[in-house]
């Protein structure tokens, strides 16, 4: 019965995870349409982002 409630459970965080996903690519998409960044832009900051460490991050929220 635990089996079955786990894989329940990992269902469930599948829509999770898709959910938030599709949210995420749907503000990004009004975000460069309606021009406050374009697709460049974010490429670089994702791929910045990707390459920081935990302290690089937090020190970057906290300035």
């Amino acid at each position: 019965m635990y089996d079955i409630d786990l894989y329940a459970q990992i269902g469930d965080l599948k829509e999770v995870d898709y959910r938030n996903t599709l949210a995420i690519a749907t503000l990004i998409e009004l975000l460069i349409s309606r021009g406050f960044i374009d697709r460049m832009e974010f490429s670089k900051m994702a791929k910045n982002l990707d390459t920081m460490s935990i302290e690089e991050l937090k020190l970057l929220r906290n300035n």
